[in-house]
């Protein structure tokens, strides 16, 4: 009995010898940020391609042989350079024998206007029949017409020599030739000999949504949003691979119709191409700018989360020093934040960092961002 009643109290001294309980933790520290009103120039991201500035596809005013490519293909052509040679002999033919109608028509005027006159003053002396003098006026002004209408052959004539001389429409950048030397061409052909592009300046061409246009006008209106000035209106623009073009652009006009199969509205922005770096067709990205928001609340992003619904939240400490998880309405990002349409206030302190620590409801203890202590970690078991 003694031998047991030993045994029991080193069993109980042992347990009293174990090592002292900790005491009990306080109130989790968390970082927070402070949400203040603040002024945001948005903006928003939308795709487009670009279109030449101008473009024209050139096609032959007369019909013939080409004789001559004039132009370097993938050139740059000024307006009025020469850029074909059709054979003009039968044109030159056409013009030379006009030259000489015009020239018979002139002489045969002046001899009728001589007889007319003297016609003229004979009748006044009754030296010839009135019906004689009738005559001789009519014929003149015969003579006169037909040198009107010789004049208007020539001047066809020439028009058409000058076709002839095939030049380009506007400046730009030529493409390939559809036509070599002695291809046989057409007046008026569907296809096109070559094409002109303006690409300095270069359209973008952007597509927006036109609920979100209609949702920008809004709040416009309303005041939510407000206008900036010149400079709000320069667009950015990333390339396909990513890149940014050194260059800025401006809007330019807002299509007046809505694509009935995307339900988009076409924004045009015109951006300086002096290196020829933009082309054609090439699909990029335009960062235009939407408005300015005088007061805007910015969250960090660090502090947004999602609940099970998919829902925007951020968890705040309360005038009670208690976490507390609000449902958030985000209207978009803006640098490393989110905007904050609801769900949060000039004041509210979002915690940032030590959120694993913290349940809805729970007393913390709030510091600013960056000076929480680093989270004590639980000591290994033995």
């Amino acid at each position: 009995m003694q031998t047991a009643a030993f045994a029991v109290a080193s069993l109980l001294a042992l347990q009293g010898c174990g090592k002292p309980k900790a005491p009990p933790k306080g109130p989790p520290e968390v970082g927070v940020v402070t949400i203040e009103p603040q002024a945001v120039v948005l903006t928003t991201v939308l795709s487009g391609r670009t279109s030449p500035y101008a473009i024209s596809d050139v096609r032959p005013q007369v019909s013939g042989i080409v004789q001559a490519r004039l132009f370097e293909e993938g050139s740059n052509v000024h307006a009025g350079q020469a850029l074909y040679q059709i054979d003009p002999a039968t044109y030159q033919a056409a013009y030379d024998q006009a030259k000489a109608l015009v020239a018979s028509a002139q002489a045969s005027l002046a001899t009728a206007k001589v007889k007319a006159e003297r016609y003229g003053d004979l009748v006044k002396i009754n030296g010839v029949a009135k019906q004689d003098y009738d005559d001789a006026h009519a014929a003149y002004l015969q003579a006169a017409a037909a040198v009107q209408q010789d004049q208007a052959s020539l001047q066809s004539a020439k028009i058409n020599l000058g076709y002839t001389h095939i030049t380009a429409p506007i400046s730009g950048r030529i493409g390939r030739s559809a036509f070599t030397k002695g291809a046989l061409v057409t007046a008026g052909q569907a296809d096109a000999l070559t094409t002109v592009q303006t690409l300095d300046p270069i359209y973008v061409d952007i597509s927006q949504s036109a609920a979100e246009l209609l949702k920008l006008r809004q709040n416009l209106s309303d005041g939510a949003l407000t206008k900036g000035g010149p400079a709000s209106a320069d667009i950015a623009l990333t390339l396909d691979d990513g890149s940014a073009y050194p260059l800025k652009g401006r809007l330019q006009f807002a299509d007046v119709t809505v694509d009935q199969t995307t339900g988009a509205v076409t924004l045009r922005a015109i951006f300086p191409n002096p290196k020829g770096v933009l082309l054609p067709g090439m699909y990029v990205r335009a960062t235009v700018t939407q408005g300015a928001k005088p007061s805007a609340l910015l969250a960090p992003q660090q502090g947004v989360t999602r609940n099970q619904s998919g829902q925007p939240v951020a968890t705040v400490v309360n005038a009670e020093g208690k976490a507390e998880t609000r449902i958030l309405q985000t209207g978009g990002v803006v640098g490393d934040k989110w905007l904050v349409t609801d769900g949060l206030k000039a004041g509210d302190r979002v915690i940032v960092e030590g959120l694993q620590r913290v349940q809805p409801g729970i007393s913390v203890h709030a510091v600013p961002a960056g000076s929480t202590s680093p989270a004590s970690t639980p000591a290994p078991q033995h």
